[in-house]
C-alpha cells in the first residue's frame, strides 16, 4: 500500500518539470493522476499509467475560470473524487519594473495566481462533500524574499502564499488542508539553460552546496499531500537547501 493508495490528484501543469516529477510521485505511491497542460500530453500520461494507476491528461488554459471549471466536472465525472490538488501552472516573464509591460504582468498574474484560485474555487466544494482534502500551491523563494527583474513574478507567488493560508482558515473546519511550497534554485531545464558561471555563483550561496532537484519537490509535495501531514496546514515549506534561513 503507498501512501496514496485509493486518493486522486490533480495537478496543473504537469506534462513536464516539477509537475511531471509530483505526477510521478504519487503515482508511485498510488495515486489515480488527472493532469492539465495547454494541450493533451499522451506520452506523460502513458509514463504515468505505466505505474499501474489511472492516468489522463486534460487540455486546459488554467487562468481561464470556465475552463478550469469546467476540467474539474470532467476530472470529478471520470475519476469519482479529487482529494488532492496540486496548482503548478506557472510561467516566467522577467524584466525591470521600469521596462514591464502591462502585458508581462498581467500574463504572470492570470497563469500564476489566478489560476490558483480558478482550480480552488472550482474543487472545494467536492472536497467539500467528501469532508477533506489537500491543497498544495507551488510558490517560490521569490514570493518570500522578493527578487530584482521579477516583480510580476514574486507578486504572484506571495500571492499563492497568502492564498494557501487563506484557505487553510475558511476550509480547516471542512478538513481541507492547504499549504506551500516555496522552491529555491532548482535544477530545471530553466536553470541549466543558465551559464556554468551563475549557476556556481548560485550554488556558493546555498549551505547545502548544490541546486536542488525536481524529486526534491516532489518528496515534499508528496509528505503534504499524505496523511503523514494531516495536522499541518497554511504553511509555506522552502525547499532550498538552506538558502534562505
Amino acid at each position: 500500500m503507498g501512501l496514496l493508495t485509493g486518493k486522486t490528484a490533480l495537478i496543473t501543469g504537469a506534462a513536464r518539470g516539477i509537475g511531471k516529477a509530483i505526477a510521478l510521485k504519487f503515482a508511485a505511491e498510488g495515486a489515480n493522476i488527472a493532469f492539465t497542460d495547454l494541450a493533451v500530453n499522451e506520452e506523460t500520461e502513458a509514463e504515468i499509467a505505466a505505474l499501474g494507476v489511472k492516468a489522463k491528461s486534460y487540455a486546459s488554459n488554467a487562468a481561464d475560470f470556465a475552463e478550469s471549471e469546467a476540467v474539474v466536472q470532467q476530472v470529478k465525472a471520470d475519476f469519482g473524487t479529487i482529494d488532492i490538488l496540486v496548482n503548478n501552472a506557472g510561467i516566467t516573464k522577467d524584466g525591470l519594473m521600469l521596462r514591464m509591460s502591462e502585458q508581462q504582468w498581467d500574463a504572470v498574474i492570470a497563469v500564476n495566481l489566478k489560476s490558483a484560485f480558478n482550480f480552488i474555487h472550482a474543487v472545494v466544494p467536492v472536497m467539500m462533500r467528501q469532508r477533506g482534502g489537500s491543497i498544495i500551491n507551488m510558490a517560490s523563494v521569490v514570493g518570500v524574499h522578493g527578487n530584482a527583474g521579477q516583480a510580476n513574478y514574486a507578486a504572484s507567488k506571495a500571492g499563492l502564499i497568502a492564498l494557501a493560508k487563506s484557505i487553510g482558515q475558511e476550509m480547516g473546519p471542512k478538513g481541507i488542508r492547504a499549504n506551500a511550497i516555496a522552491p529555491g534554485f532548482i535544477d530545471t531545464a530553466m536553470t541549466q539553460a543558465l551559464s556554468e558561471e551563475v549557476r556556481k555563483e548560485w550554488c556558493n550561496k546555498i549551505p547545502l552546496r548544490r541546486g536542488g532537484t525536481v524529486e526534491d519537490i516532489a518528496n515534499c509535495a508528496l509528505f503534504l499531500a499524505s496523511d503523514l501531514s494531516s495536522y499541518i496546514s497554511g504553511q509555506v515549506i522552502q525547499v532550498d537547501g538552506g538558502m534562505n534561513m
